[in-house]
């Protein structure tokens, strides 16, 4: 009994069959190790100042631990890295987000600002430097959540108008998620006399415990969406 084709055909049958699953283990393999990478925790770098990095707090009580905390009780897996420094300015910020911004780095957070109110700076310096931040992160292909900051009355009106216009500017000419205040919470809550004694520290600055609880409580579905906005990417 003879076939009807020939061993040619046989071999070229044979040898697509052979390619092709040759492709299907490559897709499969490329499955795979998109899950895992997937599976391994996202690492978000909280780039801020004093509040950021949990001035006078035991380090369990700080925003970035408090914050970490919620995450997990929300079943979000994602781990954040504190890079707040007391003190720092935007400028500061600028100048060091670049070597922030480490490969294994996947989102980062920004709360800074409070610093250059503090000296007065020009809101037109801090914007400068809030837009150079934000370049660098685009550059690497790293989402941001901006977190605003809000003037105070004492410095005039126009500076605050100018000030305060400076984070949902950028976050819309960036395609940043927006948080519209770092202290804001805290201030919706009301009653800020009263605030000063039950959700913040003696220098009336910083939030204590109890007031990072409460901005953490706020802010934590907006960190959230920063997660998903990773996941989204990685997925397209």
């Amino acid at each position: 009994m003879s076939l009807p084709f020939g061993y040619g055909v046989l071999r070229r049958i044979g040898k697509r069959l052979a390619q092709t699953f040759t492709l299907v283990l490559v897709q499969i393999w490329m499955i795979c190790a998109t899950h895992a990478a997937v599976a391994e925790p996202l690492r978000i770098a909280a780039l801020g100042d004093s509040l950021t990095q949990g001035y006078g707090l035991m380090q369990q009580d700080g925003f970035t631990a408090q914050l970490q905390g919620w995450l997990a009780a929300h079943h979000v897996d994602a781990t954040i890295i504190n890079a707040g420094v007391s003190g720092d300015t935007t400028a500061g910020g600028l100048s060091r987000v670049d070597w922030t911004l480490t490969p294994d780095i996947d989102a980062m957070i920004v709360a800074l600002g409070g610093n250059d109110l503090l000296r007065g700076l020009s809101p037109e310096l801090s914007r400068t430097n809030l837009k150079g931040i934000l370049e660098v992160a685009r550059a690497k292909n790293v989402p941001v959540l901006l977190v605003g900051m809000q003037a105070p009355g004492n410095y005039g009106a126009e500076y605050k108008a100018h000030f305060d216009a400076i984070y949902p500017d950028l976050a819309e000419a960036y395609g940043t998620l927006y948080f519209e205040g770092f202290l804001k919470p805290l201030t919706d809550l009301g009653l800020w006399e009263q605030m000063l004694t039950t959700h913040m520290q003696a220098d009336g600055v910083h939030p204590n415990a109890k007031g990072v609880s409460v901005i953490v409580e706020a802010m934590g579905p907006t960190v959230e969406d920063l997660v998903n906005r990773v996941l989204d990417n990685s997925v397209e």
